[in-house]
C-alpha cells in the first residue's frame, strides 16, 4: 500500500508525488488522462468540493467530486499533465492558509471519458 500524501502548507509537488499522478502510463494519444483520487481528513463541511469544482473548471478540467458516507471525498479528474499538476498546486494554495489537514489516500489512473464537458459536484 502506498503511503498517503499530505497536502498542507509545506506541500511541494515532488514531495507529494505529483510526477506520479501525471505519469504517462495511460496517455490516450491526445495527452489527456483521468485520475480517480480519494481525499481523507478534514474534507467535509469546509467547502472542499466547491473549491475543487472552481479550480478544475478554471483550468478546463473535467470530471466530478462527491462526499462519501465515511467522511472522505472521492474525485475523478481529467485533463493534461500540466492541467493536473496546476490543479494540485492551486488546491494546496487554496487551503494553505486554513488549519485543516487532509491527505490523498488513494489514486489510480483510469480510462478517460470523452463525453464530459465540465467538472461538477455530485450528490
Amino acid at each position: 500500500m502506498e503511503k498517503p500524501w499530505r497536502l498542507r502548507r509545506a506541500w511541494r509537488p515532488c514531495a507529494l508525488g505529483v510526477e506520479d499522478m501525471t505519469d504517462r502510463n495511460n496517455d490516450t494519444g491526445n495527452g489527456v488522462r483521468r485520475l480517480a483520487v480519494r481525499f481523507e481528513g478534514e474534507v467535509q463541511g469546509v467547502g472542499f468540493r466547491w473549491t475543487t469544482r472552481h479550480l478544475a473548471n478554471d483550468l478546463g478540467l473535467t470530471g466530478w467530486v462527491r462526499n462519501e458516507w465515511d467522511g472522505s471525498v472521492s474525485m475523478e479528474l481529467e485533463g493534461t499533465d500540466e492541467q493536473i499538476a496546476l490543479f494540485f498546486g492551486r488546491l494546496n494554495n487554496a487551503w494553505g492558509r486554513y488549519p485543516i489537514n487532509f491527505v490523498i489516500s488513494e489514486k489510480e489512473e483510469i480510462e478517460p471519458h470523452q463525453n464530459e464537458s465540465i467538472f461538477r459536484v455530485r450528490f
